[in-house]
C-alpha cells in the first residue's frame, strides 16, 4: 500500500520572504536541509537557447545542486516534466489567443528566483536522483526552467529513452514542443521548439514516440489552429473546426524541434456522423483525435488511439461532459515513408457485458493509450479506456483490418484489495499503458477518479498483467470478455492475461497514478560501473496528477515502484521526499533550486543516463 499524501504546500509570506535568501543572475541559495544543501551553498546555474521560427528566443535554465556534481558513480536520472501551479497554487493563468488562433502561455519574468503573489512561476523538467544506494536517491538536484513561455501545462514526454535520443516534451495547451539534450545529464540544454506556426494543421500536441534516426511522431489531438482548409505536407486538404478541436493529425519532428512533416489522421472521405460528431459540425465528421502512439518501426506500423474533441471539456464542472464527443476509435498507419504516415484502417471497438448507467462509461469509452509488442515474432498490439475501464488487443497489426477484442477488465484487479465490491472499471481513470521489452508483462495505472463514485471508497491503482499466453497464442488468439463473470474474476479463456499484481495507490483529491515510466537501465558491477539497456524492468515511476482544467488534478506525487522478477510490485520506500522524509517525492513544496514558486504539477516521466555512463545499443 502506498503512503497516505501529505498535505499540499502553499505560498505564504514567510515563503515570500525567504526569497531574499536566494542570490540572483549567478547562483541560487538551496533550502537548508529540503534540497540537500545548507543556506550558504551555492545553485550553480547554466543556460541554452534557440531561436524559434516565431522569431522568439527561448531558454532553457540549469539550477544545478550540489547534489548534481558528479562524483564517481555513475547515476541513472528521473526526468519529471512539471508545471508550475500558479499563484497560491491556483491553475496557472489562462492562455491568451496569438493571430494564428492557437494558445500561448503567459510570458515570463525572468529567471531570477524571485517570487510574489500573483507571479506565474516557470514550468520545468526537474531532475531527479534515480540511483537506488546513492547518497542522493530521490532528491531533486537540478531544475532546469523554460523562459519565457509559461502555463504551457506540460504533459508527455516520450514512452521510452534510448542513448542518443533527444527528450520531445509537450506542451499541451500552449500548442509547444520542446526539444531537451541531455547527453550531459544532470544538465539539460535546449535542442529546438517547435511553435504554434510550426504545425497550422493540428494543435494540442500529447505524446510523442522517437524513432531509431532519433525523429519523432507526435499526436497532435486538436484541429488545425484557424478553422477551415488546411493543407498539409502530402498535398492532401481537409477541413477542420480550429483550436483544440478536430482533426487532430500526426506530426513529425526533428531533433532540432523543425516541423519534417504533418500528416492528417482522418480519410479523407470523413467518418460516421452517429459515431462521430464535431462542434462545431463538420461537413465530414470525424473522431480522428489521436492521443497515445506506439510504432513499430521494423513492421513499418504506427498504432494511435483517438481521446475526445478536446476543447469541449476544458474548464467544464462536473455534470457538463458532452458523452458524444469522447471517442471509442483505434487508427493504424503505414509508415513505410517516415514523412507520409498513411491511415490504412480505423476500428471502433466493441462493447464489453458490462452495463453502464452512465453510457460513457461503457467499457470502449474514451481510448487513451496503445502499446506495441517489441519482439520481432509478435505482431499484437493493445489499447486502453479512461472511462471504459477496460484493455483490448488486437494479434496483428499488419491485417488489412485489425480484430480488436477485450481482454481484460479493470474490474478484477480492483476485487483483489476492494473487500466492499463496489470499485469496477466504469470511469475509473484507466491511464499509462506499456509493454515490458521482452514482451511479458503489461503494465497499467488507473487514476482511480470515478465520476459519480463515492470519495472514501474511491482508490487509484497500478497492476500488471502477464501476456506470454495470449501473444504465444498468435493470430489464434481465443480470449475474449464477453460475459459477465469474466468482467470481475478476468477471461475464462485459457490464453487469457493472468493478472499477477495489483498496488493500490490512495489519492484523496480528485487525481491519481495517472503516468508512468519503465526502467530499462541495469548496472549489474556496482555504483561505478556503465549502466546497459535491458529487457527486463525493474522499476517503474508513476505521477499523480492528470490535468486540473479537466477536473482531475492529483496529489503531485512521483513513487518509484519495484517490480520483483515475478512482476510482484512495491512502493519503494527508499525513494523519499527530501524535505518531508516520506515515501515518494512531492512537488508540493514551497522551495525548488530555481526559487521560492510553490507548488508544482508533474504529468510526464521517464529514466534517462548521462551519454558517457551508458553503454551503445538497444536490449
Amino acid at each position: 500500500m502506498s503512503p497516505s499524501p501529505h498535505p499540499s504546500r502553499r505560498r505564504t509570506i514567510a515563503g515570500v520572504l525567504s526569497i531574499l535568501c536566494v542570490l540572483t543572475t549567478d547562483a541560487l541559495f538551496g533550502a537548508g536541509g529540503g534540497l540537500g544543501a545548507s543556506a550558504s551553498t551555492p545553485v550553480a546555474v547554466t543556460t541554452s537557447s534557440v531561436r524559434g521560427t516565431d522569431g522568439q528566443t527561448y531558454t532553457v535554465t540549469n539550477h544545478l545542486t550540489p547534489d548534481a556534481r558528479r562524483g564517481s558513480t555513475r547515476r541513472e536520472w528521473l526526468l519529471v516534466w512539471a508545471g508550475d501551479a500558479g499563484p497560491d497554487g491556483a491553475t496557472g493563468a489562462p492562455a491568451a489567443a496569438t493571430d494564428s488562433g492557437a494558445a500561448a502561455g503567459t510570458a515570463g519574468h525572468g529567471h531570477s528566483g524571485r517570487a510574489g503573489f500573483g507571479v506565474q512561476g516557470p514550468d520545468f523538467l526537474a531532475v531527479l536522483d534515480a540511483t537506488k544506494g546513492s547518497p542522493s536517491y530521490g532528491r531533486v538536484v537540478n531544475t532546469a526552467t523554460l523562459d519565457p513561455l509559461r502555463a504551457n501545462e506540460p504533459h508527455h514526454l516520450q514512452y521510452s529513452w534510448h542513448k542518443g535520443d533527444k527528450v520531445y516534451a509537450g506542451g499541451i495547451l500552449s500548442d509547444t514542443t520542446f526539444v531537451f539534450d541531455v547527453a550531459r545529464l544532470p544538465e539539460v540544454r535546449l535542442s529546438g521548439v517547435n511553435t504554434p506556426g510550426d504545425t497550422p494543421c493540428g494543435s494540442v500536441p500529447d505524446a510523442y514516440a522517437v524513432l531509431g534516426d532519433g525523429t519523432a511522431y507526435s499526436t497532435y489531438m486538436g484541429g488545425p489552429n484557424l478553422t477551415g482548409p488546411c493543407r498539409y505536407t502530402n498535398g492532401e486538404v481537409r477541413v477542420g473546426n480550429g483550436y483544440a478541436g478536430s482533426p487532430g493529425e500526426i506530426v513529425r519532428i526533428g531533433p532540432d524541434g523543425r516541423t519534417l512533416s504533418e500528416a492528417p489522421a482522418m480519410p479523407a472521405a470523413g467518418e460516421s456522423s452517429a459515431w462521430c460528431p464535431n462542434r462545431p459540425a463538420l461537413a465530414k465528421p470525424t473522431c480522428a483525435n489521436p492521443h497515445g502512439l506506439a510504432v513499430r518501426e521494423d513492421l513499418n506500423r504506427m498504432v494511435v488511439s483517438d481521446f475526445a474533441e478536446i476543447r469541449n471539456y476544458l474548464d467544464k464542472p462536473d455534470g457538463e461532459f458532452d458523452p458524444y464527443l469522447i471517442r471509442d476509435t483505434v487508427r493504424v498507419f503505414d509508415i513505410s515513408d517516415r514523412n507520409n504516415p498513411r491511415l490504412v484502417n480505423v476500428s471502433h471497438l466493441p462493447s464489453g457485458p458490462r452495463t453502464e448507467a452512465f453510457p460513457v462509461f461503457e467499457e470502449e469509452k474514451l481510448f487513451m493509450e496503445t502499446a506495441v509488442t517489441h519482439q520481432g515474432r509478435n505482431r499484437g498490439a493493445f489499447a486502453s479506456t479512461m472511462w471504459g475501464g477496460a484493455v483490448f488487443y488486437t494479434p496483428d497489426i499488419t491485417a488489412a483490418t485489425p480484430a480488436w477484442r477485450e481482454v481484460f477488465d479493470d474490474t478484477t484487479a480492483y476485487r483483489r484489495f476492494d473487500t466492499s465490491g463496489r470499485l469496477s472499471g466504469a470511469g475509473d481513470g484507466g491511464s499509462w499503458l506499456q509493454l515490458s521489452p521482452d514482451d511479458r508483462f503489461l503494465f497499467h495505472t488507473v487514476m482511480g477518479v470515478q465520476l459519480g463514485g463515492e470519495s472514501e471508497l474511491t482508490s487509484g491503482m497500478v497492476y500488471v498483467l502477464d501476456v506470454r499466453k495470449l501473444l504465444s497464442a498468435g493470430r489464434k488468439a481465443r480470449c475474449r470478455i464477453d460475459t459477465l463473470p469474466e468482467v470481475t474474476a478476468g477471461g475464462a479463456e485459457a490464453d487469457c492475461p493472468a493478472l499477477v499484481d495489483v498496488l493500490p495507490v490512495r489519492d484523496v483529491t480528485d487525481g491519481g497514478p495517472h503516468w508512468g515510466a519503465m526502467d530499462t537501465f541495469a548496472q549489474r558491477g556496482g555504483l561505478h560501473s556503465t549502466y546497459r539497456e535491458d529487457s527486463r524492468v525493474e522499476r517503474i515511476a508513476t505521477a499523480n496528477y492528470f490535468l486540473a482544467r479537466l477536473g482531475s488534478d492529483g496529489d503531485h506525487r512521483v513513487c518509484m515502484i519495484d517490480v520483483a522478477p515475478s512482476g510482484g510490485l512495491s512502493v519503494d520506500s527508499s525513494f523519499r521526499d527530501e524535505q518531508t522524509g516520506t515515501a515518494c517525492v512531492n512537488f508540493d513544496r514551497e522551495l525548488w533550486p530555481h526559487g521560492a514558486f510553490g507548488d508544482a504539477r508533474p504529468h510526464g516521466v521517464l529514466f534517462a543516463v548521462a551519454d558517457q555512463d551508458l553503454r551503445t545499443g538497444r536490449p
